[in-house]
């Protein structure tokens, strides 16, 4: 099996989505840990300037997003499986759904100012003024639920989830857990760090109990790696994962495009195209200290543009 190595930090919610996947998997893996916020040096030699947590690495390829980062486990690793055939594609809407209106409930909700004196307990003044500053320019343009909102819209989807274990299913889907469980759970950490705010959960007993059985597939075993040794390591791997380009989607293959989310932290990652599917599009870049690197993106969530268009 290839060398997998994630950079990440401890407070990401997406994050603990991937380290528990690694967990379910029985998974070895080199943990990286980033920035939580800007400058990145390190991290824009991998990525070209995708500066979302988490990434990941094999070699001298970047897995961006953890929807891509999620598949790409689970073809090292089939089994267990979080894409049972018995969850058809219901695995994926569901995690789609968490990623997003699930997710960007739980953010707002926690970060009122009850839970993020919590979370930031002791931090300086100047690192919460850098923090809010660096998070504000992640999400210009959205426009997010106030608190209140969100924990209104964060009771009726809490009950939806509630009403789905009512039948004594273990995991949400059924008897075993897969994707819909790892891509939920991450919004009912965040939430959990902050006590002061996590009384809102405390009504949903089944969502509780459901929450330690995920939990308790742990992380797997990591090994401790700079990001100084993970850019020497794609610097010096001289090869990539194979990929085509389906020529029927409108891009030439070698052609000049930029690659960016359509959601949030939308800063664009120039490259030569050398990928394209309906899943996945692939750029290769070259940085003077990581050398050639291919960044692989999801589809879903990100638009590709040819450069000067």
């Amino acid at each position: 099996m290839p060398e997998l190595t994630l950079h990440h930090y401890a407070g990401s919610p997406f994050s603990e989505k991937v380290r528990l996947i690694l967990g379910f998997k029985g998974m070895t893996w080199n943990t990286v840990t980033v920035p939580v916020m800007m400058p990145k040096p390190d991290v824009v030699a991998l990525t070209g300037g995708y500066r979302r947590t988490p990434f990941m690495q094999i070699g001298a390829d970047i897995y961006c997003d953890s929807a891509l980062i999620c598949r790409v486990i689970e073809s090292l690793a089939p089994e267990p499986s979080i894409y049972p055939d018995w969850a058809g594609g219901v695995a994926q809407m569901v995690a789609h759904w968490a990623d997003t209106a699930l997710f960007w409930c739980a953010v707002p909700y926690t970060l009122q100012p009850a839970g993020k004196a919590h979370i930031f307990a002791g931090a300086p003044a100047d690192f919460l003024k850098a923090f809010g500053a660096d998070r504000s320019a992640m999400t210009v343009g959205m426009r997010l639920p106030t608190p209140v909102d969100a924990r209104a819209q964060l009771i009726a989807q809490l009950g939806w989830l509630e009403q789905l274990l009512r039948d004594g299913r273990p995991f949400l889907l059924g008897a075993n857990a897969c994707l819909a469980d790892f891509s939920v759970v991450q919004s009912v950490w965040f939430i959990r760090r902050a006590p002061p705010v996590a009384a809102v959960l405390e009504p949903f007993e089944r969502v509780n109990a459901w929450f330690e059985r995920v939990c308790a597939f742990g992380h797997g075993r990591s090994e401790s790696m700079s990001s100084e040794q993970a850019i020497a390591m794609a610097a010096s791997t001289g090869r990539h994962a194979d990929c085509e380009i389906d020529t029927g989607q409108g891009f030439a293959p070698g052609g000049a495009v930029t690659v960016m989310p359509t959601d949030y932290a939308a800063d664009p990652v120039a490259g030569r195209l050398v990928g394209l599917s309906v899943d996945e599009v692939v750029v290769a870049r070259t940085d003077k200290r990581a050398g050639t690197v291919h960044v692989h993106f999801p589809r879903i969530g990100f638009q590709v543009r040819q450069d000067g268009i």
